[in-house]
């Protein structure tokens, strides 16, 4: 790990300008996108799910690749908070992918030590595309109710919140990153809009299980299976998940197409 200065006022200086931003995702969301997005970034560092080993370990969720992301990543929820997401980097910035349902079983008080997005869409969209990969979908799966109690969390304890819609940044990608940017108090770079296609080396080891579309994209272009139809037997878990998303919507960045 980096350390730039071995004098400890200078050290304490350097890691109080570092701005660290979790992105609080639901899962089957434009997340990897957005972590390609800040990698273009000359000052900043990203990670992939910092915490996706932690949550299999507790839950003992069967998802693919289980077995392998837990021989390769930390799953000491404590221990990848003062490691990883508060440790040491070489660059100002460090963007840290997150799932929201990750958080299980952890202290939050790090939190006040982070830029925290809200990452959220349409929870019929989720539902449809997360289906796909695992019969089974549950509202835990999906994340969002930990988003409306995270978003809570964050408005009690006057902490740093920023409500994100992945389809406000389909309509207009320049407009909405440059808001996002600005409420993060970080430049805007167009470098953002784009990246190369294909796999990545600050990809996750579960990368091929879940990421084939956004290795296929080189920016921020709307998938086609975002219209898939939504299976009959989970129309309940969408009405129940409906009622979260409306509640967040309406403090999301919102897109200005007028321009």
């Amino acid at each position: 790990m980096f350390r730039p200065s071995q004098n400890r006022e200078g050290f304490l200086f350097y890691f109080s300008l570092m701005k660290r931003i979790c992105l609080w995702s639901s899962p089957r969301n434009i997340s990897t996108a957005m972590m390609y997005s800040f990698a273009q970034r000359d000052d900043t560092v990203v990670v992939d799910e910092p915490l996706y080993a932690h949550y299999l370990k507790t839950t003992n969720s069967d998802h693919p690749g289980k077995k392998e992301i837990l021989n390769v990543q930390l799953n000491d929820a404590d221990k990848v908070i003062k490691k990883i997401i508060l440790g040491d980097y070489k660059k100002p910035i460090v963007f840290f992918k997150q799932m929201t349902h990750h958080l299980i079983n952890i202290n939050l008080d790090f939190l006040s030590q982070t830029e925290n997005i809200i990452f959220i869409r349409n929870p019929k969209q989720i539902i449809a595309s997360y289906s796909q990969v695992r019969d089974d979908v549950t509202m835990q799966d999906i994340g969002i109710e930990m988003q409306w109690f995270l978003f809570n969390h964050f408005k009690q304890n006057n902490l740093s919140c920023i409500v994100l819609d992945s389809n406000e940044i389909l309509k207009a990608p320049v407009n909405v990153l440059q808001q996002l940017c600005d409420a993060l108090k970080i430049s805007f770079t167009d470098k953002m809009l784009h990246w190369s296609a294909g796999p990545k080396p600050y990809d996750g080891v579960w990368a091929k299980h879940w990421y084939k579309n956004v290795h296929q994209s080189t920016g921020f272009e709307k998938q086609k299976t975002s219209e898939r139809d939504l299976p009959a037997k989970f129309e309940s878990l969408y009405k129940e998940c409906k009622m979260f998303y409306e509640q967040l919507y309406p403090h999301s960045i919102k897109a200005n197409t007028s321009n």
